[in-house]
């Protein structure tokens, strides 16, 4: 059996039938579809090619409990920054595990945050957005997921 390699890519470089894959997917793990041929129905592809893709492409939420996700994120050096980035994890029922700041340069701080996503009630690209658009936040990036 050969190595497998893992990437994290932005789905708008893909073509859309992997985000089809992911939405079949999702309307049976949630039942909103009865079967395989109902789910392929509603996304508008076939069964073979969701056969064929099914093992292969997953959400990042998707696959083991206890993932762990590294994040940095570039924050003004201002007093609270760094108070609301935990409370946005707070609320999305995020369990932090690593924070580590680098001292602030020409104002801006450097910040790594690795956290547990096992019980996260939203997706880690929701996750990523709410961060990203807090005031005083520069720049948020996904380093990692295991």
């Amino acid at each position: 059996m050969t190595d497998r390699k893992f990437l994290i890519i932005d789905t708008t470089i893909l073509p859309d039938i992997f985000e089809k894959v992911l939405k079949t997917k999702e309307l049976l793990r949630t039942g909103k579809a009865k079967g395989v041929t109902e789910a392929t129905q509603m996304t508008g592809i076939s069964r073979s090619t969701f056969y064929k893709y099914k093992d292969y492409v997953s959400a990042p939420s998707e696959g083991s409990r206890g993932q762990k996700v590294t994040i940095t994120l570039l924050l003004n050096h201002a007093p609270g920054n760094l108070s609301q980035i935990l409370s946005v994890m707070a609320e999305c029922n995020l369990n932090i595990l690593t924070i580590n700041q680098d001292i602030p340069i020409n104002g801006i701080a450097n910040v790594s945050i690795t956290f547990d996503i096992s019980e996260a009630n939203v997706s880690i690209d929701e996750i990523l957005e709410k961060l990203n658009h807090l005031k005083g936040t520069s720049r948020v990036e996904l380093i990692a997921m295991e």
